[in-house]
């Protein structure tokens, strides 16, 4: 889980998120949480020093995963676009650097991927910012903020790679919140419906939406729309119903937004159903 992103409060607050998102590190304060068919483009996706923050998944215990998936590294819940370490083997092993989803061996396009095919999240599309340090990436997406010249950042994308060496593929492991954060349920928690969701948020007038997601169903196995809230650091929580099978590995997905764009901030973060 995690997330980042310009608030429209007075323009001035919301310039100096966007700038915040585009020049050095995350946020002091963050708390750290099928493939598509053609890969998406990024419009922008400069390197720079690894951000200092942690994300959920490196600051909480993680889940045990199901029979047949497997944690990253032994912690690390593997969100998109592959399930299991097989399904990534089975990619690098068919497809490697020169096949037509060689976007997979691209931290920032693999993060826009998830963002704008996985999520639906469409008027996210640049990596304002991406830092690498050995098989971790975090990707800053955003989007044109039309209260400055520079990009707003929606939320910082945690990756990993899938397997040992550069040839193995990215996965979306999570988010590193600041302004809009994910906290409950636990990163690698083993849940149920209903589903308890919370955190806190920094903005005024927000709408916060839910969505339960697995990778294979185009449809959110759980939804929960329009969940007021504001003020700063102000405490949020709801309560989503959902339909999946024990053991599967679930994306939890909150979002905010309609000041300037339909969704500005969103984190994630990844859950395991009860049996």
């Amino acid at each position: 889980m995690k997330v980042f992103r310009a608030l429209p409060l007075p323009a001035a607050l919301a310039l100096a998120v966007a700038v915040a998102g585009c020049g050095g590190g995350t946020d002091p304060e963050a708390t750290a949480t099928a493939p598509p068919t053609t890969a998406p483009s990024s419009s922008a996706a400069p390197t720079g020093p690894p951000s200092p923050s942690g994300s959920p998944s490196t600051t909480a215990d993680a889940g045990t995963p199901a029979p047949g998936e497997s944690l990253i590294a032994g912690r690390y819940q593997p969100l998109w676009p592959f399930s299991t370490q097989e399904e990534a083997a089975r990619w690098r092993d068919a497809q490697g650097a020169d096949g037509d989803q060689a976007w997979h061996l691209d931290a920032a396009r693999t993060a826009l991927a998830f963002t704008r095919d996985y999520l639906g999240f469409t008027e996210i599309d640049r990596a304002v910012r991406t830092e690498e340090e050995g098989a971790h990436a975090r990707v800053h997406v955003g989007y044109r903020s039309q209260e400055g010249d520079r990009p707003a950042v929606a939320a910082v994308v945690h990756l990993m790679r899938y397997g040992p060496g550069e040839d193995a593929p990215w996965e979306v492991v999570g988010t590193d919140d600041t302004s809009f954060t994910l906290t409950k349920p636990a990163y690698g928690a083993a849940v149920s419906s209903p589903l308890t969701v919370g955190g806190r948020i920094s903005g005024v007038d927000e709408s916060i939406t839910v969505h339960v997601r697995r990778p294979g169903s185009d449809a959110p196995l759980g939804e929960r729309c329009c969940v007021p809230a504001g003020g700063r650091k102000a405490a949020w929580s709801a309560a989503v119903d959902f339909t999946a099978q024990p053991g599967k590995t679930l994306t939890v997905v909150v979002s905010t937004g309609g000041h300037v764009a339909t969704v500005e901030r969103f984190a994630v973060t990844g859950v395991s159903v009860t049996s």
